[in-house]
């Protein structure tokens, strides 16, 4: 069933056109901003601190294993960032592997053994996405050259035998197959999303997969036998306003919080479903 939008709250308000959110383990809630900010924003909300500033664009960000560090990946500068969780010391990780510098890097996800998965959505109305994997010492290649129509959005399967990627202008998801050496193995569509711009998503518990799109200001929801169905639709744009990447948190793991790239916060969605917990909860 669909949510209304009474079921959205703003989270957190004051943020310079956040698009990227992540939840630490300690429960507090982690956001970019265009201008380079990276925000952390107290378990209830009510306190935001700038801890960096990459004085570039900031897309998608992820927490590693063990919240050590936390990967942010940088379209003005065009590179992954490295932020250490205790010194919030900022330091450059990647900028691109196999003689291919980054064009577009815009999400990052890391499996449990500290490899780190970086979309390059390539470049606007051209089909040249490709997937990058690192390891913890920053140490890359091109995982697969694709080419995907906008690579954006990526995560897991909570066994890590696929990789979903979220292709904007597919529009839609499309999952590859991670075979047991590490290297990509078969690629499929996993499902299509006419009349969207896909950015973001997010597994729940029970396999149920949740696509946030820029446009139209909408949450949808894909299940295990890929039927899809519309979450939530925010028509006026101003409580969910341009939804780009999404993320589960809140006390119980079962509050699903938005970036909303065209405002200035972040939303809390009452979802009462318990979220897939990431590399960076273990």
């Amino acid at each position: 069933m669909a949510l209304s939008i009474e079921d959205v709250t703003i989270f957190a308000d004051g943020l310079d056109h956040p698009e990227c959110v992540a939840v630490h383990p300690n429960g507090s809630v982690w956001a970019g901003g265009e201008g380079g900010q990276i925000y952390k924003i107290s378990e209830d909300g009510k306190t935001i601190e700038e801890i960096n500033n990459t004085r570039g664009f900031n897309l998608g960000i992820a927490f590693s294993p063990g919240a050590a560090w936390l990967a942010v990946c940088d379209l003005k500068n065009k590179c992954v960032w490295k932020l250490d969780l205790k010194t919030n010391e900022l330091t450059k990780f990647a900028t691109g592997a196999d003689d291919v510098l980054f064009n577009i890097p815009n999400y990052a996800s890391f499996t449990k053994r500290e490899k780190l998965f970086v979309s390059d959505s390539g470049a606007f109305r051209q089909v040249t996405g490709k997937i990058f994997c690192f390891d913890e010492d920053g140490t890359g290649k091109i995982w697969h050259n694709g080419p995907f129509n906008f690579a954006n959005g990526l995560t897991l399967s909570a066994d890590e035998k696929f990789l979903y990627v979220v292709c904007t202008w597919l529009p839609g998801v499309e999952r590859i197959a991670i075979n047991e050496n590490g290297s990509a193995g078969d690629r499929e569509t996993f499902c299509t999303l006419p009349q969207t711009c896909p950015d973001g998503m997010a597994f729940d518990n029970d396999e149920n997969l949740y696509i946030a799109c820029y446009a139209p200001n909408s949450i949808f929801k894909v299940n295990k036998q890929r039927e899809v169905s519309l979450l939530i639709n925010d028509w006026e744009a101003h409580t969910l306003s341009n939804p780009t990447n999404i993320a589960f948190g809140g006390k119980n793991f079962d509050q699903l919080y938005s970036a909303n790239l065209g405002r200035w916060h972040v939303s809390k969605i009452d979802l009462q479903v318990k979220g897939l917990k990431l590399a960076g909860h273990f």
